[in-house]
């Protein structure tokens, strides 16, 4: 059977579950969970840890990446530092989103604000394994730019 939902649990009462804001979004919305009349403020270039007031439990076989909200970033320039940010199904603390002001005036978060989205997205859990060579390829070692502009 597939699965078809994630363990959530609120570890305030304040903080809102993910949720999507259209029937086929691919993101759930995450948001701030601060103290009641609090803030942070994100000066132009740096950055907060910011609180959501959840943790997850993500089946095993996927990962939680948080992504920024278009919105945010268009209007405000505010993105997330690591984007996308893991979240590994054995992780059972806080989630919390690092956001950067790219921007050029202070952005203020407020308890409740939409800051990041969450996918859900299957991973492979494969393991490395040394060889002495690798089989041919047809781009071989060519990197950066060697497959045109």
């Amino acid at each position: 059977m597939p699965t078809t939902s994630f363990l959530v649990r609120r570890l305030h009462p304040g903080a809102a579950l993910p949720r999507r804001m259209t029937q086929f979004s691919a993101g759930l919305d995450l948001t701030a969970c601060l103290a009641p009349r609090d803030m942070l403020v994100i000066a132009p270039g740096g950055r907060e840890l910011v609180p959501t007031g959840l943790a997850l439990a993500i089946p095993i076989g996927y990962e939680g990446q948080v992504r920024p909200r278009s919105g945010l970033a268009l209007r405000h320039g505010i993105t997330v530092a690591n984007s996308p940010g893991t979240i590994d199904a054995d992780y059972r603390g806080e989630l919390k989103v690092l956001l950067v002001n790219l921007g050029a005036e202070p952005f203020e978060v407020l308890h409740g604000e939409r800051i990041a989205q969450l996918v859900l997205a299957p991973v492979a859990l494969l393991e490395p394994r040394e060889v002495e060579l690798l089989p041919p390829a047809e781009r071989g070692d060519g990197g950066f730019g060697s497959t045109g502009r």
